[in-house]
């Protein structure tokens, strides 16, 4: 008899507050066609272990094939994201959000308190204009940033 009413009365603990839950992280862009997609492939392969991921944007312009294209360069496959739209729930409960532009952080919903904004203001390589390769080389190198500043993500966590 003891031993289920301190069953129930863990059970009523939010799961965050025993420390049994990972801690969420969401990336958030315009459209979740790019930038945000290659962050969430990135924390996947750098945090997954120890953080639930997930990206969103405040609309929906589905998953770039530049991007899937230049993530699978450096062995990340993202070929079976799709673009989703912010999900109140996840927001409310993650422990950071992360904006890659200025309209997600403008447009985000509120968030309570307890969950940390990083603003990470990276150029939109959809919107890159040229050859195939200039715009390949412009998804590249906001590819790399994102990927150093995953990496510092990780690194932080580690401490």
């Amino acid at each position: 008899m003891l031993l289920n009413v301190g069953v129930f009365v863990l059970s009523r603990i939010p799961i965050k507050l025993m420390g049994l839950a990972m801690p969420q992280i969401y990336f958030l862009c315009t459209g979740n066609s790019c930038r945000s997609q290659m962050a969430e492939g990135f924390a996947r392969h750098y945090l997954g272990s120890q953080w639930r991921v997930a990206s969103a944007g405040v609309e929906v312009h589905g998953l770039n094939p530049r991007a899937v294209a230049v993530m699978a360069e450096v062995g990340i496959d993202i070929s079976q994201h799709h673009s989703k739209l912010i999900d109140p729930t996840y927001l409310s409960n993650s422990d950071l959000v992360v904006t890659l532009c200025g309209d997600a952080r403008d447009r985000c919903p509120v968030t309570p308190p307890s969950v940390e904004r990083r603003h990470w203001p990276l150029t939109d390589p959809a919107a890159a204009t040229g050859s195939e390769e200039d715009i390949l080389t412009v998804f590249r190198s906001v590819r790399d940033e994102i990927d150093a500043r995953v990496q510092q993500l990780a690194r932080e966590n580690e401490q």
